[in-house]
């Protein structure tokens, strides 16, 4: 048979409907019978005396509010005659609520609900929705709105989150991005979202069009005619992702080394710049498009982390060429190879057979040669002999063409 604790459960468990309703308007009380099924009475006395009583102690009849049982009458062959309930409902919302012991919280709920509506009742579809969320944050609703009313009039602001002019303390955008981003994405219109599909970092400031701390680009400029083409002021320079891809530098030779001092030790080259990769922190410049258009060399360690880093950059711009990065270089300074912890052999999609057969070899045997222990007259006379190669093979290329 139902106890009382039962109906309470399952009276809990109608809540978010209850508030549903009010939002909606729809008639939710009375709280009928089929909601709350009595099941079957105990076959021994002292438990069925003891759950009648139970039921009797907590219900309206005695407490003033909460459910209400009917009780019917029933004769039984061992137990004789035994008053059992026969339905239970809960009438209004007041003995619903008092059941609960939601009162205060109902309260600001309502007034919460008649805030937003009147604030930015472009929420009211997402009221109906979210009720629950409504008293989850019952304590910041006016801060929230406020965030809400500036972004419907300055929907892509190019701000950073604390440049805002928004009567708020100066971490409430960040400490509530989740429901933020819940109710802008409802009252903003899509075309004026920036896709965040696949992004892991600052997913809140590109959907709505704000500044972010962006991954600086290191550059190097190895031909002083390229500076004074570009009129670049500084050889070396660093510049935040979105500004670098505004350069547009096609057709130039692109040198990416993954150490910082093999970067600042590649020698003067014709037509060429050097860019930092700084290990996976490569993947920042997939975004840049023009770069599919430019002779690209890649320098990395011999380890598994540096062909994992190769395949993945080539998976972005196939051009890409690696150097030093072979059996030859290897063996030329194994001397300096050191013995690292296991790592796992894969087969990477990216790279060429000769590639992967060292990068297996280097897996199996736990070794990683660090581009730094390359001398400089090697790494120089490999990268000039790299570029002439390439320079031949695409002239070759033209020919053909023509």
């Amino acid at each position: 048979m139902i106890s009382s604790v039962q109906i309470f459960q399952k009276a809990e468990r109608l809540y978010p409907l209850f508030l549903r309703s009010v939002i909606t308007g729809e008639t939710f009380f009375p709280i009928d019978h089929k909601k709350f099924p009595i099941g079957y009475p105990p076959k021994d006395y002292l438990a069925l005396r003891e759950a009648v009583t139970q039921l009797k102690n907590k219900s309206k009849q005695n407490l003033g509010y909460g459910y209400t049982v009917e009780w019917k009458t029933r004769k039984f062959h061992k137990l004789g005659q035994q008053s059992l309930p026969q339905c239970i409902s809960i009438d209004t919302e007041q003995d619903y609520l008092k059941l609960l012991k939601k009162e205060k919280e109902f309260l600001q709920f309502k007034a919460d609900i008649e805030l937003i509506r009147s604030e930015v009742p472009e929420l009211n579809c997402w009221l109906d929705r979210n009720p629950l969320k409504v008293i989850e944050y019952s304590d910041r609703w006016s801060d929230l709105l406020k965030v809400c009313r500036y972004f419907q009039y300055n929907p892509q602001p190019h701000l950073y989150i604390r440049e805002l002019p928004i009567q708020i303390h100066t971490k409430f955008i960040e400490q509530n991005k989740g429901i933020l981003r819940n109710l802008l994405e409802a009252i903003l219109p899509a075309e004026l979202l920036g896709s965040v599909e696949g992004e892991k970092e600052y997913t809140f400031e590109k959907r709505f069009s704000l500044r972010y701390r962006e991954p600086l680009i290191r550059l190097r400029i190895l031909d002083q005619a390229l500076k004074a083409k570009y009129e670049f002021l500084l050889s070396d320079i660093s510049t935040p992702i979105s500004e670098f891809k505004q350069l547009n530098l096609k057709g130039h030779r692109f040198f990416i080394t993954e150490n910082l001092m093999s970067f600042l030790n590649l020698p003067a080259l014709e037509n060429s710049f050097a860019l930092f990769g700084s290990g996976y922190a490569i993947q920042t410049l997939k975004s840049v498009k023009w770069l599919a258009y430019c002779p690209i060399f890649y320098w990395g360690d011999l380890d598994t982390d540096g062909f994992k880093i190769l395949s993945q950059f080539r998976s972005y711009f196939p051009q890409t060429i690696s150097i030093m990065m072979d059996v030859k270089t290897f063996e030329t300074f194994k001397e300096f190879a050191v013995t690292i912890a296991e790592s796992t052999d894969e087969n990477l999609l990216y790279l060429t057979p000769e590639e992967q057969d060292l990068c297996s070899y280097l897996s199996l045997h736990n070794k990683r040669l660090e581009q730094e222990h390359i001398i400089q007259d090697y790494a120089y006379q490999y990268i000039h002999f790299s570029c002439n190669i390439a320079d031949s093979s695409r002239e070759q290329n033209t020919k053909k063409l023509h």
